[in-house]
């Protein structure tokens, strides 16, 4: 089958399309025939060598984490899951791929496409578990940087809908999109800690940094102290005593099928910047690493 890989820990030049043997659904796995893959900022992460120490690589590396397919192969004692049915969740392989093996994965509702289906495993179960750990109650002021990118715009969603004010940073380009998502924006740059104050009279409860663009040191002014702020993004994060969350391994295919109803019904709204072919693998996480895509981003296989 066809697939990405990379055999040295550096830039998006490091990847490479390649011919490499298909999987075969062991005990628990189901496989699946990859209609559409989300690209993420980790996936840029893991492939320069900055996590090591949380997921150490054995090269070659097929990256990704999330997809949508339909499932043509079911291992020993999975049940519920069929040959036929179309699901979407975290591949155990790397999803850039033709065909890629998974456990937790949910239903894919008839009404959500291939694209949107494969963007939202990783964007809902990072938001939905930093919610959760900075305990976001109705009445609370979050503030969340990098609200208009791919998982910080489902973030905002999700605060919103628990009955937060929500307070965003993004570029002027992205404010009426973030006001349509019931979001107060703002700028980020010189003076966004006077701006968030301006906008949050009230104060800021908790902060979530999806960025990873210098949002830590603000965020503690504005908090007053490191305590209820977590960053998915900043690897400087333990240096200033801020919580730094990746996933814990946790299954969520019960919830991630909640979610993929919510968005086949409109209820969650998810932006794709742009989708590319597999072989633009490169090209894809180049665009990622800028941080200027205006949402998600897309491979079909």
């Amino acid at each position: 089958m066809k697939a990405i890989v990379y055999e040295e820990y550096g830039g998006p030049e490091v990847l490479r399309i390649a011919e490499v043997e298909e999987p075969h659904a062991g005990p628990g796995q189901v496989r699946l025939k990859v209609m559409a893959l989300g690209v993420n900022p980790v996936d840029c992460t893991i492939r320069n060598g900055w996590l090591q120490h949380m997921f150490p690589q054995n090269f070659p590396v097929l990256p990704g984490l999330e997809a949508a397919g339909i499932v043509d192969e079911v291992g020993e004692g999975v049940t519920g899951i069929s040959v036929g049915d179309e699901v979407l969740g975290w591949t155990v392989t790397g999803s850039y791929a033709q065909y890629a093996l998974a456990t937790d994965v949910a239903p894919k509702p008839a009404g959500l496409d291939w694209e949107t289906a494969a963007t939202l495993p990783v964007a809902v179960e990072t938001c939905d578990r930093v919610l959760d750990i900075l305990k976001v109650a109705s009445g609370e002021t979050l503030l969340v940087h990098g609200a208009a990118g791919g998982t910080g715009s489902v973030g905002v969603q999700l605060a919103v809908a628990r009955g937060a004010t929500v307070i965003g940073t993004a570029s002027e380009a992205n404010h009426e999109y973030l006001r349509s998502l019931g979001v107060t924006p703002v700028a980020y740059g010189e003076g966004l800690t006077d701006r968030v104050r301006a906008a949050a009279p009230q104060g800021i409860d908790a902060v979530f940094d999806a960025s990873g663009k210098d949002a830590l040191e603000a965020s503690i002014e504005l908090r007053g102290g490191t305590e209820r702020i977590v960053t998915i993004a900043d690897m400087g994060a333990a240096e200033l005593g801020i919580t730094f969350s990746t996933a814990g391994g946790r299954l969520f295919g019960p919830e991630l099928a909640e979610y993929a109803r919510l968005a086949a019904d409109g209820r969650l709204r998810v932006r794709i910047d742009q989708s590319f072919p597999l072989a633009d693998a490169a090209k894809a996480q180049g665009l990622s690493e800028t941080g200027h895509a205006r949402g998600k981003l897309v491979l079909r296989p």
